[in-house]
């Protein structure tokens, strides 16, 4: 008898759950992957002086997700830094609002097996939505888990195109 209370509230609970979920205008934008790409370009974007709206950011992220940019260092090595949503938010939150930051995807190559998915999100990134050329271009290679319930980014990891490293021709649009 306890045992089948104890699954009635599990069950009741896991319902209410995925109700909330459904219910949630935000679950809209995490239910397909085209979605949940579609949304952390646009919450990543935003016109000089504007706050960008980070609790629909961090709605994006699996628990102890990583955004790892890429850059070269003073020495020439490539290096990668590892940050979670908030810190993240954290050193970029001051950059984005004093600059503008107009992030694009132009082109998208994805893989899917079960409910993991690896997308390559060439994109291009501006200050200004009205500027005549990107300020850079990149790739991000985007892994993501669905649940059962939702996708969600397990981590952004990207790098910049560079005159010694340019985009390949397989990852511009046609």
């Amino acid at each position: 008898m306890k045992k089948t209370l104890i699954i009635m509230v599990f069950l009741m609970t896991v319902s209410q759950i995925q109700a909330q979920i459904l219910l949630d205008p935000s679950s809209r934008k995490v239910g397909s992957i085209d979605a949940i790409i579609n949304e952390l370009y646009h919450v990543n974007s935003g016109k000089k002086g504007y706050d960008r709206n980070w609790a629909d950011f961090k709605y994006l992220f699996y628990p102890g997700a990583k955004i790892i940019p890429t850059g070269p260092s003073l020495d020439g090595n490539h290096l990668a830094k590892f940050m979670t949503p908030d810190e993240y938010k954290k050193s970029s939150e001051e950059w984005l609002k004093e600059n503008g930051y107009f992030e694009k995807e132009i082109n998208r190559k994805m893989e899917v097996f079960g409910n993991i998915a690896h997308v390559f999100s060439t994109f291009e990134a501006y200050h200004s939505p009205t500027d005549p050329y990107p300020a850079l271009r990149g790739i991000k290679s985007i892994q993501l888990l669905n649940d059962g319930l939702r996708w969600w980014i397990v981590n952004v990891y990207w790098m910049q195109e560079t005159r010694t490293k340019p985009i390949p021709r397989d990852y511009l649009p046609d």
